[in-house]
């Protein structure tokens, strides 16, 4: 399956993300891509009031991610904002193209690193699979590549790959974690990541705390090696995932048929 990974910067306006996403994914069609993944907060970016921009599934923003992938035949996979209750949002993955419809609401928060993004937004409960020519797909945002065992919920589900989105924030080691995390999260499930993070915004950019990106969006094969990867700039990656080579991992690496989770409850 030939995927594309859109590492651009978006800003405050959904309008103008949603001509971006239209662009970028013109661009991924036309070199072959299959399922187009854009980062975490593509709808619009981290420092930004969220509630006020928050759209349900049916809204007019996700109407227009729908008419991207209908015109361009691919799968779209784009960060969000939905309404929940009080003034806080959910931090929702849109999944949308021939044949799929689904969404993946975050299910860990990023309260770390001076950021705490459970002040605005209410947290998921379940994890999310897609169907894409009989090819399954787990769907994950940022912060939950932290958490090992939602990836291997991916693997049970039957999945040969996920798709990460990301707004990761920037300081110092923040880069290397970013890709050791990505690295083990592939050989811990033994499943593809792709891994896509908002480009490292430009000078004069807003100062402050929020998670903006760092760039270096990257392919890891299912036995954690680094297959594609790319610098800080906005930049498409265009990528083969090769599922057969997921079981032919898991016959040499047997963490998931080795684990005993009944000693751990």
């Amino acid at each position: 399956m030939r995927i594309a990974l859109s590492q651009l910067t978006t800003g405050p306006d959904p309008e103008k993300n949603l001509l971006l996403i239209e662009e970028w994914t013109r661009r991924a069609a036309d070199a072959g891509a299959r399922v187009v993944v854009f980062p975490e907060a593509s709808m619009a970016c981290f420092g930004t009031p969220l509630a006020p921009l928050a759209e349900p599934l049916d809204g007019p923003w996700a109407d227009g991610v729908r008419r991207i992938a209908r015109d361009t035949g691919t799968v779209v996979v784009a960060g969000m904002f939905t309404p929940a209750a009080g003034d806080r949002v959910v931090n929702t993955l849109l999944a949308t193209g021939p044949g799929v419809e689904a969404s993946y609401d975050k299910i860990h928060l990023y309260d770390a690193f001076g950021f705490r993004e459970s002040d605005t937004v209410a947290a998921g409960s379940a994890p999310t699979v897609i169907d894409v020519d009989g090819v399954r797909l787990g769907l994950a945002t940022c912060y939950d590549v932290r958490f090992p065992e939602l990836f291997r919920a991916h693997a049970d589900a039957g999945a040969v790959a996920t798709l990460l989105t990301a707004s990761w924030g920037a300081g110092p080691g923040k880069v290397d974690q970013w890709e050791l995390l990505v690295r083990a999260r592939a050989l811990d499930a033994t499943v593809w990541l792709a891994a896509v993070d908002q480009a490292e915004p430009g000078p004069g950019s807003a100062p402050g705390s929020a998670p903006t990106g760092i760039g270096h969006s990257l392919v890891a094969g299912p036995d954690g090696t680094v297959r594609h990867a790319l610098g800080a700039e906005p930049e498409l990656l265009v990528a083969d995932l090769d599922a057969d080579e997921v079981a032919a991992v898991r016959q040499r690496i047997s963490v998931l048929a080795n684990r005993r989770p009944e000693l751990w409850g």
